[in-house]
């Protein structure tokens, strides 16, 4: 969260925008980040936004203020930040349940299409102690060594003060302790049930982590034999997919909160 009132001190604005420029520039700059711009719009194929969509998305991914001076509808005296860092990590509404989810059924289709055997939502209520509650968001069976994979999907903000110092320096810096903290919560989880943990981190502007870019390429990998396709047509297809789903729910998240305001 940003603003937690309309009277925070100017000065505290002003060093978080200062921190925060620099995260988003170093985010948007990474690989692949801005795959969304150059995919051939299809609403069949999920590669669309619509008019109202894309000139807050083109807004958001600038630095513009995309807050219109409002209060978030579902935040009590929440101010919307100009950089929609807070509304597009706002846990109400449901906006980051049907983000999650969206990219959870991409990702599922992908390794569909390459003929591996997928199951979505795994891992609950598996062992005799009820303990392991869904460590897969996407099980892929037979993906390394013989041993299915839990395909873990994240979605964090570079701007969030607990990773925005980190961030502004480092591309890539809130994807990776989106991957710690994934691991530390999944790996004896996956463990016990014979799985790999792989987390799949993106950052709201569509910096993925290190081991989703690997665990893409290996996809990549897979769908250019069965397609019999170039690798790299693979993964530029992929790519723009999943960032354009993202960036679209980035954006209806913002104007939901401004309209509804």
């Amino acid at each position: 969260m940003f603003l937690q009132s309309p009277v925070d001190e100017p000065a505290l604005v002003f060093r978080w925008r200062q921190g925060a420029d620099r995260a988003r520039l170093l985010s948007i700059s990474s690989p692949h980040a801005s795959s969304w711009l150059s995919v051939v719009p299809s609403e069949g194929l999920g590669l669309h936004l619509n008019p109202d969509q894309f000139q807050v998305a083109i807004k958001w991914w600038l630095g513009l203020d995309t807050s219109g001076g409002s209060l978030c509808s579902l935040c009590p005296d929440t101010v919307l930040d100009p950089l929609g860092h807070h509304a597009s990590t706002c846990k109400r509404g449901g906006d980051a349940v049907f983000r999650h989810n969206r990219l959870r059924d991409v990702v599922a289709e992908s390794c569909r299409l390459a003929h591996l055997s997928v199951k979505v939502e795994a891992g609950y209520n598996l062992t005799p102690d009820h303990s392991h509650t869904r460590p897969a968001d996407v099980l892929v069976q037979n993906w390394s060594r013989g041993r299915p994979a839990a395909f873990d999907i994240c979605v964090t903000s570079p701007l969030n003060t607990l990773t925005l110092s980190e961030a502004g320096v480092c591309a890539g810096a809130a994807a990776q302790a989106g991957e710690v903290r994934k691991h530390s919560a999944n790996d004896d989880k996956c463990g016990d049930l014979g799985w790999f943990c792989v987390p799949l981190v993106t950052e709201t502007y569509g910096a993925w982590g290190a081991e989703a870019k690997a665990c893409f390429s290996q996809l990549a990998s897979r769908l250019s034999i069965r397609l019999q396709k170039p690798k790299s047509v693979i993964l530029y297809e992929l790519y723009g997919r999943l960032n354009t789903c993202l960036v679209r729910c980035v954006a209806t998240a913002i104007l939901s909160r401004i309209q509804s305001s």
